[in-house]
């Protein structure tokens, strides 16, 4: 242990500065020559929680178990989804099974279905299809989820930084914001926030609840992706957006997203999305030209193996057992290597699939160059925010659930090398 490792970067002399960068560079040149193959780049469960649940493949045992409410959910029909499914979805969200629509495997793909009958048709409240205007803009709390983004992005919508704040989205910046008749909508990710995993707050949400925008058609897009996956401590209650909607007169404003991507199969899960009436209504009639109805097989399958709320929460549980060490190994190895030198700060989450790291503004792109040359891939630095451009180049994706966990450790170690040479390299060595 030589002079720099215990002490602030900030505060090493010239010459105890190039001692720490001849000792890292080494440690660095030692992983290098291991040739690891390492991935935490995108927020997959690991095979032992998809091995976890494998047994919802063999549920359905008899032509008799697609017999769902006397409806037979092998043949056509039911486009808004089995009634069964409705209600499982509105007891895990706090909703009504009314309010449900449900799809397929991809919560994403609504989202896009939703944002694409914006443009093409406009929205239920929509004077016009997003098409006809000069302009549409969309607000992105960021860091913030890229697919999000690049959903808006491929549409020609001007994208709108909103920066987070520890209780959610700036909503001074949003309520200013929504003064703009071209801005149209919003991306939330409300409960354990990619990749942060902040929760919103009341406050927070109430105000988004109340907003009164200048669009007649304003939408927040609520995607509540991580609605369940607390992978440390109990389960925390979160309110229903579109009661709050309603009880301020914005029953339409709100469209609501989740999925059983990370309860079961990510790739082969149930989606739903819940909103106003009147919004499934005008949805419906475009969705019912695209597509006959989702697969309800595998609806019923999901079904019979999750029953209800309370039931899903003990295998998330589960889930959380296989999380929980890799987010440990992460923060611990952070905790140690890293938060001496002053050089770094992150996310400390309860719940949802990531960390959000800020190294020294202006290394995040270099650190993660390091990283792939070490044999580690990562999320692509500036994905965190509209356009994939980090105006810090400072914010990165750590996303620990794919790896067993011996893997995961050796991951962030080469991580954590590469934090310290880029930081080293910007003070000037």
């Amino acid at each position: 242990d030589h002079d720099g490792m215990s002490t602030a970067y900030q505060n090493l002399t010239p010459a105890q500065l190039r001692e720490e960068y001849a000792a890292v560079k080494a440690q660095f040149d030692a992983l290098k020559a291991k040739e690891l193959k390492l991935n935490m780049a995108r927020g997959k469960p690991g095979r032992e929680q998809l091995d976890l649940v494998s047994d919802i493949l063999s549920i359905l045992k008899t032509p008799e178990d697609c017999i769902s409410g006397g409806l037979d959910a092998r043949n056509y029909g039911e486009l808004s989804g089995l009634r069964e499914a409705k209600e499982y979805w509105a007891d895990v969200l706090g909703c009504k099974p009314e309010e449900c629509f449900i799809g397929g495997n991809a919560s994403l793909t609504l989202m896009y279905d939703l944002v694409s009958k914006g443009y093409t048709h406009g929205l239920a409240r929509s004077e016009k299809p997003w098409c006809r205007l000069d302009t549409v803009k969309w607000l992105c709390p960021a860091p913030g989820y890229d697919r999000h983004f690049k959903l808006t992005e491929s549409f020609g919508f001007e994208l709108i930084t909103i920066p987070m704040t520890s209780t959610g989205p700036d909503m001074d910046t949003v309520e200013e914001a929504i003064k703009d008749p071209a801005v149209k909508g919003i991306w939330c990710v409300p409960k354990y926030s990619n990749p942060e995993g902040i929760i919103y707050s009341k406050d927070t949400i109430v105000r988004m609840a109340s907003m009164k925008p200048a669009a007649p058609d304003f939408t927040i897009m609520w995607d509540n992706a991580y609605c369940i996956h607390e992978f440390d401590g109990d389960y925390v209650e979160f309110p229903d957006i579109l009661h709050q909607c309603k009880k301020y007169g914005n029953y339409d404003m709100v469209y609501e997203f989740a999925s059983t991507s990370k309860i079961t199969f990510p790739g082969d899960g149930v989606a739903c999305m819940a909103t106003s009436e009147a919004n499934l209504e005008d949805f419906e009639k475009w969705i019912g030209i695209q597509t006959i109805s989702y697969d309800k097989v595998n609806q019923q399958r999901h079904v019979l193996y999750l029953q209800n709320r309370a039931h899903t929460l003990k295998l998330m549980k589960k889930h959380a057992a296989f999380m929980k060490p890799k987010f440990e190994a992460v923060l611990s190895t952070l905790d140690r290597e890293i938060a001496p030198l002053e050089i770094a700060s992150w996310s400390h989450p309860k719940g949802g699939y990531f960390v959000s790291f800020d190294a020294m503004p202006g290394t995040a792109k270099r650190t993660l160059a390091l990283c792939k040359e070490a044999g580690v891939a990562m999320t692509a630095a500036g994905a965190t925010f509209p356009y994939g451009i980090d105006p810090n180049d400072s914010n990165i994706r750590i996303a620990p659930s794919f790896p067993p966990v011996e893997d995961v450790e050796k991951a962030i170690a080469v991580f954590c090398t590469c934090v310290k040479m880029s930081a080293l390299e910007k003070l000037g060595i």
